[in-house]
Protein backbone atom coordinates (compact mmCIF):
# COMPACT_ATOMS: atom_id res chain seq x y z
CA UNK A 1 0.00 0.00 0.00
CA UNK A 2 0.97 3.58 -0.79
CA UNK A 3 2.81 6.04 1.60
CA UNK A 4 2.11 6.03 4.88
CA UNK A 5 3.74 2.69 5.37
CA UNK A 6 4.63 2.93 8.76
CA UNK A 7 1.17 3.11 9.30
CA UNK A 8 0.75 -0.23 8.04
CA UNK A 9 3.56 -1.22 10.38
CA UNK A 10 1.23 -0.13 13.09
CA UNK A 11 -1.88 -1.61 11.66
CA UNK A 12 -0.04 -5.37 11.73
CA UNK A 13 1.41 -5.12 15.23
CA UNK A 14 -2.10 -4.08 16.49
CA UNK A 15 -4.54 -6.14 14.61
CA UNK A 16 -2.02 -9.01 14.27
CA UNK A 17 -4.03 -9.30 18.31
CA UNK A 18 -7.40 -9.47 16.77
CA UNK A 19 -8.14 -7.24 19.64
CA UNK A 20 -9.50 -9.92 22.23
CA UNK A 21 -10.71 -8.24 25.25
CA UNK A 22 -7.58 -9.09 27.11
CA UNK A 23 -4.78 -7.73 24.94
CA UNK A 24 -6.39 -4.62 23.05
CA UNK A 25 -5.46 -1.77 25.00
CA UNK A 26 -2.71 -3.64 26.60
CA UNK A 27 -1.10 -3.74 22.92
CA UNK A 28 -0.45 0.02 23.05
CA UNK A 29 2.19 -0.58 26.11
CA UNK A 30 4.08 -3.24 23.72
CA UNK A 31 3.63 -0.74 20.82
CA UNK A 32 4.79 2.58 22.38
CA UNK A 33 8.51 2.52 21.42
CA UNK A 34 7.94 2.08 18.21
CA UNK A 35 5.34 4.97 18.39
CA UNK A 36 7.56 7.21 19.60
CA UNK A 37 10.54 6.63 17.05
CA UNK A 38 7.56 6.91 14.90
CA UNK A 39 6.79 10.43 15.93
CA UNK A 40 3.41 9.28 17.84
CA UNK A 41 3.37 11.82 20.37
CA UNK A 42 0.06 10.20 22.33
CA UNK A 43 1.36 7.21 22.96
CA UNK A 44 4.26 8.25 24.70
CA UNK A 45 2.99 11.00 26.15
CA UNK A 46 0.08 9.06 27.45
CA UNK A 47 2.60 6.37 28.88
CA UNK A 48 4.11 8.92 30.82
CA UNK A 49 1.37 10.44 32.31
CA UNK A 50 0.18 6.76 33.35
CA UNK A 51 4.07 6.12 34.83
CA UNK A 52 3.74 9.82 36.70
CA UNK A 53 0.36 8.62 37.90
CA UNK A 54 1.23 5.22 39.04
CA UNK A 55 4.15 6.44 41.00
CA UNK A 56 1.69 9.17 43.12
CA UNK A 57 -0.42 6.28 43.71
CA UNK A 58 2.33 3.60 44.89
CA UNK A 59 4.29 0.67 43.43
CA UNK A 60 1.70 -1.69 44.07
CA UNK A 61 0.31 -3.45 41.25
CA UNK A 62 -3.06 -3.52 42.65
CA UNK A 63 -4.43 -1.15 44.93
CA UNK A 64 -7.45 -1.74 47.18
CA UNK A 65 -10.57 -0.08 45.88
CA UNK A 66 -10.62 1.99 48.79
CA UNK A 67 -7.36 4.06 49.11
CA UNK A 68 -7.77 4.08 45.28
CA UNK A 69 -7.37 8.04 44.37
CA UNK A 70 -10.69 9.46 41.60
CA UNK A 71 -8.96 9.58 38.03
CA UNK A 72 -10.95 11.49 35.49
CA UNK A 73 -10.05 10.84 32.17
CA UNK A 74 -12.32 13.05 29.18
CA UNK A 75 -11.44 11.55 25.98
CA UNK A 76 -11.58 8.24 24.70
CA UNK A 77 -8.93 8.14 21.83
CA UNK A 78 -5.23 7.02 21.58
CA UNK A 79 -4.47 9.12 24.80
CA UNK A 80 -7.50 8.28 26.99
CA UNK A 81 -8.02 4.52 26.06
CA UNK A 82 -4.40 4.18 27.24
CA UNK A 83 -4.26 6.03 30.57
CA UNK A 84 -7.57 4.37 31.69
CA UNK A 85 -6.16 0.94 30.89
CA UNK A 86 -3.05 1.75 32.25
CA UNK A 87 -4.45 3.19 35.63
CA UNK A 88 -7.49 1.10 36.15
CA UNK A 89 -5.82 -1.34 38.23
CA UNK A 90 -4.02 1.67 40.41
CA UNK A 91 -7.31 4.02 40.96
CA UNK A 92 -10.69 4.20 40.87
CA UNK A 93 -10.75 5.47 36.99
CA UNK A 94 -13.67 6.96 34.95
CA UNK A 95 -13.36 7.28 31.07
CA UNK A 96 -15.56 10.08 29.61
CA UNK A 97 -16.13 10.11 26.04
CA UNK A 98 -19.08 10.66 23.65
CA UNK A 99 -18.66 7.14 21.44
CA UNK A 100 -19.12 3.89 23.36
CA UNK A 101 -16.15 2.93 21.28
CA UNK A 102 -11.84 3.39 20.88
CA UNK A 103 -10.84 3.17 17.18
CA UNK A 104 -7.87 2.44 16.46
CA UNK A 105 -6.97 5.92 13.91
CA UNK A 106 -4.26 4.17 11.88
CA UNK A 107 -6.46 1.92 10.29
CA UNK A 108 -9.52 4.45 9.62
CA UNK A 109 -8.48 5.08 5.37
CA UNK A 110 -8.28 1.34 5.22
CA UNK A 111 -11.77 0.25 7.06
CA UNK A 112 -13.10 2.74 4.58
CA UNK A 113 -12.25 0.11 1.37
CA UNK A 114 -12.49 -2.52 3.71
CA UNK A 115 -15.27 -2.25 6.45
CA UNK A 116 -14.54 -5.72 7.68
CA UNK A 117 -11.59 -4.41 9.08
CA UNK A 118 -13.34 -2.25 11.68
CA UNK A 119 -14.64 -5.45 13.50
CA UNK A 120 -11.39 -5.50 14.94
CA UNK A 121 -9.92 -1.70 14.56
CA UNK A 122 -13.42 -0.33 16.51
CA UNK A 123 -13.55 -1.67 20.26
CA UNK A 124 -16.01 -0.71 22.83
CA UNK A 125 -14.65 0.84 25.83
CA UNK A 126 -16.56 -1.76 27.87
CA UNK A 127 -14.78 -4.71 26.41
CA UNK A 128 -11.15 -3.24 27.06
CA UNK A 129 -11.71 -1.80 30.87
CA UNK A 130 -12.39 -4.53 33.13
CA UNK A 131 -13.17 -1.94 36.21
CA UNK A 132 -12.97 1.61 34.72
CA UNK A 133 -16.21 3.47 34.82
CA UNK A 134 -17.66 4.75 31.87
CA UNK A 135 -19.69 7.85 30.86
CA UNK A 136 -21.18 7.73 27.25
CA UNK A 137 -21.21 11.85 27.07
CA UNK A 138 -19.13 14.41 25.81
CA UNK A 139 -17.85 16.75 28.79
CA UNK A 140 -19.45 20.39 29.32
CA UNK A 141 -17.24 21.96 31.26
CA UNK A 142 -14.36 21.45 34.30
CA UNK A 143 -15.70 23.52 37.54
CA UNK A 144 -13.45 22.82 40.52
CA UNK A 145 -13.11 19.22 40.98
CA UNK A 146 -15.76 17.70 39.01
CA UNK A 147 -16.43 17.48 35.69
CA UNK A 148 -19.96 18.08 34.21
CA UNK A 149 -21.56 16.30 31.26
CA UNK A 150 -23.63 17.63 28.51
CA UNK A 151 -25.75 14.59 29.92
CA UNK A 152 -25.88 16.48 33.66
CA UNK A 153 -23.49 14.18 35.09
CA UNK A 154 -21.34 15.75 37.77
CA UNK A 155 -18.09 13.35 37.90
CA UNK A 156 -15.99 14.53 40.86
CA UNK A 157 -11.90 14.00 40.37
CA UNK A 158 -8.73 14.02 42.41
CA UNK A 159 -6.81 13.77 39.46
CA UNK A 160 -8.37 15.07 35.88
CA UNK A 161 -6.58 14.26 32.39
CA UNK A 162 -7.76 15.23 29.34
CA UNK A 163 -7.44 13.87 25.93
CA UNK A 164 -10.17 15.38 24.32
CA UNK A 165 -7.52 15.93 21.43
CA UNK A 166 -9.81 17.45 18.35
CA UNK A 167 -13.54 17.96 17.33
CA UNK A 168 -15.70 14.89 16.54
CA UNK A 169 -18.63 14.36 15.00
CA UNK A 170 -19.05 10.94 14.38
CA UNK A 171 -21.12 8.04 14.95
CA UNK A 172 -21.93 7.32 19.11
CA UNK A 173 -21.84 3.37 18.61
CA UNK A 174 -19.70 0.90 16.82
CA UNK A 175 -22.50 -0.31 14.70
CA UNK A 176 -23.45 3.08 13.36
CA UNK A 177 -19.59 3.05 12.90
CA UNK A 178 -18.73 -0.07 10.96
CA UNK A 179 -22.15 1.18 8.38
CA UNK A 180 -20.47 4.42 7.45
CA UNK A 181 -17.51 2.21 6.78
CA UNK A 182 -19.52 0.34 4.28
CA UNK A 183 -21.60 3.22 3.34
CA UNK A 184 -17.65 4.71 2.01
CA UNK A 185 -16.90 2.09 -0.07
CA UNK A 186 -20.49 1.76 -1.43
CA UNK A 187 -19.47 5.21 -2.70
CA UNK A 188 -16.38 4.54 -3.76
CA UNK A 189 -17.88 1.47 -5.80
CA UNK A 190 -20.73 3.03 -7.55
CA UNK A 191 -18.08 6.19 -8.80
CA UNK A 192 -15.88 5.94 -11.72
CA UNK A 193 -14.33 9.86 -10.50
CA UNK A 194 -13.10 10.06 -6.78
CA UNK A 195 -12.39 13.25 -5.24
CA UNK A 196 -10.07 13.61 -2.25
CA UNK A 197 -9.74 16.96 -0.94
CA UNK A 198 -6.61 17.24 1.17
CA UNK A 199 -2.97 16.14 0.90
CA UNK A 200 -2.09 15.52 4.37
CA UNK A 201 -1.69 12.14 5.57
CA UNK A 202 -5.44 11.28 5.86
CA UNK A 203 -5.85 12.34 2.25
CA UNK A 204 -2.80 10.58 0.48
CA UNK A 205 -3.35 7.47 2.60
CA UNK A 206 -7.37 7.80 1.56
CA UNK A 207 -5.91 7.60 -2.33
CA UNK A 208 -2.98 5.10 -1.63
CA UNK A 209 -6.20 2.66 -0.89
CA UNK A 210 -8.67 3.64 -3.34
CA UNK A 211 -5.94 3.23 -5.94
CA UNK A 212 -4.59 0.19 -4.82
CA UNK A 213 -7.64 -1.91 -4.41
CA UNK A 214 -9.66 -0.26 -7.13
CA UNK A 215 -6.94 0.56 -9.79
CA UNK A 216 -9.73 1.26 -12.02
CA UNK A 217 -11.06 4.24 -10.44
CA UNK A 218 -9.80 8.28 -11.49
CA UNK A 219 -8.95 9.33 -8.25
CA UNK A 220 -8.35 13.58 -8.13
CA UNK A 221 -6.77 15.10 -5.31
CA UNK A 222 -6.58 17.99 -4.36
CA UNK A 223 -4.27 20.03 -1.46
CA UNK A 224 -3.84 24.09 -1.05
CA UNK A 225 0.09 23.46 -0.04
CA UNK A 226 2.71 23.69 -2.37
CA UNK A 227 3.20 19.33 -1.32
CA UNK A 228 2.28 16.66 0.13
CA UNK A 229 2.84 15.59 3.43
CA UNK A 230 3.70 19.16 4.65
CA UNK A 231 4.78 18.03 8.28
CA UNK A 232 7.77 15.82 6.70
CA UNK A 233 10.56 16.49 4.50
CA UNK A 234 10.56 16.94 0.97
CA UNK A 235 11.75 13.69 0.29
CA UNK A 236 8.69 12.04 1.77
CA UNK A 237 6.58 14.51 -0.57
CA UNK A 238 8.35 14.03 -3.58
CA UNK A 239 8.27 10.44 -2.83
CA UNK A 240 4.61 10.47 -2.63
CA UNK A 241 4.09 12.98 -5.40
CA UNK A 242 5.95 10.49 -7.80
CA UNK A 243 3.97 7.30 -6.54
CA UNK A 244 0.97 8.85 -7.11
CA UNK A 245 1.83 9.85 -10.42
CA UNK A 246 2.96 7.03 -11.75
CA UNK A 247 -0.42 5.58 -10.93
CA UNK A 248 -2.19 6.22 -14.86
CA UNK A 249 -5.86 7.30 -13.51
CA UNK A 250 -4.58 9.68 -10.34
CA UNK A 251 -4.28 13.45 -10.76
CA UNK A 252 -2.75 15.43 -7.92
CA UNK A 253 -3.84 19.56 -7.92
CA UNK A 254 -1.30 21.30 -5.87
CA UNK A 255 -1.49 24.69 -4.56
CA UNK A 256 -5.08 25.06 -5.51
CA UNK A 257 -8.11 24.36 -3.00
CA UNK A 258 -12.27 23.67 -3.05
CA UNK A 259 -14.33 25.39 -1.02
CA UNK A 260 -16.59 23.19 1.85
CA UNK A 261 -19.40 25.40 1.85
CA UNK A 262 -22.49 24.05 -0.38
CA UNK A 263 -19.93 20.86 -0.98
CA UNK A 264 -22.53 18.44 -3.30
CA UNK A 265 -20.76 17.75 -6.54
CA UNK A 266 -20.96 16.03 -9.42
CA UNK A 267 -19.43 19.45 -10.31
CA UNK A 268 -16.73 21.03 -8.26
CA UNK A 269 -14.62 24.25 -9.17
CA UNK A 270 -11.21 25.10 -7.37
CA UNK A 271 -9.98 28.67 -6.71
CA UNK A 272 -7.79 28.81 -9.62
CA UNK A 273 -10.97 27.58 -12.02
CA UNK A 274 -9.94 24.19 -12.78
CA UNK A 275 -13.41 22.12 -13.58
CA UNK A 276 -13.69 18.93 -11.99
CA UNK A 277 -16.42 16.31 -12.66
CA UNK A 278 -16.58 13.56 -10.25
CA UNK A 279 -19.06 11.39 -8.83
CA UNK A 280 -18.33 11.29 -5.08
CA UNK A 281 -15.74 13.43 -2.81
CA UNK A 282 -14.38 12.63 0.63
CA UNK A 283 -12.72 15.89 2.50
CA UNK A 284 -9.79 15.26 4.94
CA UNK A 285 -8.34 18.48 6.29
CA UNK A 286 -7.29 18.69 9.35
CA UNK A 287 -9.73 19.18 12.65
CA UNK A 288 -10.03 21.82 15.28
CA UNK A 289 -8.37 21.43 18.58
CA UNK A 290 -11.19 19.83 20.84
CA UNK A 291 -11.26 22.28 23.79
CA UNK A 292 -14.35 24.35 22.95
CA UNK A 293 -15.98 22.93 25.94
CA UNK A 294 -13.30 24.24 27.92
CA UNK A 295 -13.55 27.66 27.12
CA UNK A 296 -16.21 28.79 29.78
CA UNK A 297 -14.53 26.28 32.58
CA UNK A 298 -12.14 27.21 35.33
CA UNK A 299 -9.50 25.94 32.66
CA UNK A 300 -10.49 28.90 30.05
CA UNK A 301 -7.55 30.87 31.42
CA UNK A 302 -5.09 28.12 30.16
CA UNK A 303 -6.11 27.50 26.64
CA UNK A 304 -3.23 29.45 23.97
CA UNK A 305 -4.48 30.84 21.10
CA UNK A 306 -4.27 27.84 18.92
CA UNK A 307 -6.47 26.21 21.13
CA UNK A 308 -4.47 24.05 22.85
CA UNK A 309 -3.91 23.78 26.75
CA UNK A 310 -0.66 24.98 28.42
CA UNK A 311 1.21 22.44 29.97
CA UNK A 312 4.41 21.79 31.66
CA UNK A 313 7.35 19.36 31.19
CA UNK A 314 5.46 17.26 33.46
CA UNK A 315 2.45 17.56 31.26
CA UNK A 316 0.69 19.33 33.99
CA UNK A 317 -1.48 22.05 33.42
CA UNK A 318 0.55 25.33 34.00
CA UNK A 319 -0.06 26.15 37.62
CA UNK A 320 -2.49 22.62 38.29
CA UNK A 321 -0.77 19.97 40.41
CA UNK A 322 -3.31 17.84 39.31
CA UNK A 323 -4.70 18.25 36.30
CA UNK A 324 -3.16 16.73 32.88
CA UNK A 325 -3.35 17.01 29.18
CA UNK A 326 -2.53 14.49 26.34
CA UNK A 327 -2.58 14.15 22.51
CA UNK A 328 -3.61 17.30 20.42
CA UNK A 329 -5.07 19.51 22.84
CA UNK A 330 -1.62 20.13 24.80
CA UNK A 331 0.34 22.84 23.62
CA UNK A 332 3.27 20.42 23.71
CA UNK A 333 6.04 20.87 20.49
CA UNK A 334 7.38 17.38 19.12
Amino acid sequence: MLACSKNYLLHDKYLSLSFSSESCLLSLVDCAKSCIYMKFPNFSFSLFVSSVLSFLFGSREEVPMAERKRVVVVGGGVGGSLVAKNLESHADVTLIDPKEYYEVPYAQMRCIVEPSMAERSVLKHSEYLKTAHIVQSAAESVSGSEVVTESGERVPFDFLVITTGTTYSGPSTKAERVKLYEADKEKIVAADHVLVIGGGPVGVELVGEIVVDFPDKKVTLVHSGKRLLEFLGTKVSDKTLKWLQSKKNVEVILNDRIALEGLTGPEYVTKNGTHIKADAHFVCIGKRVGSSWLQSSDLSQLIDEEGRLKVDANMRLEGQSNIFAVGDIANTKV
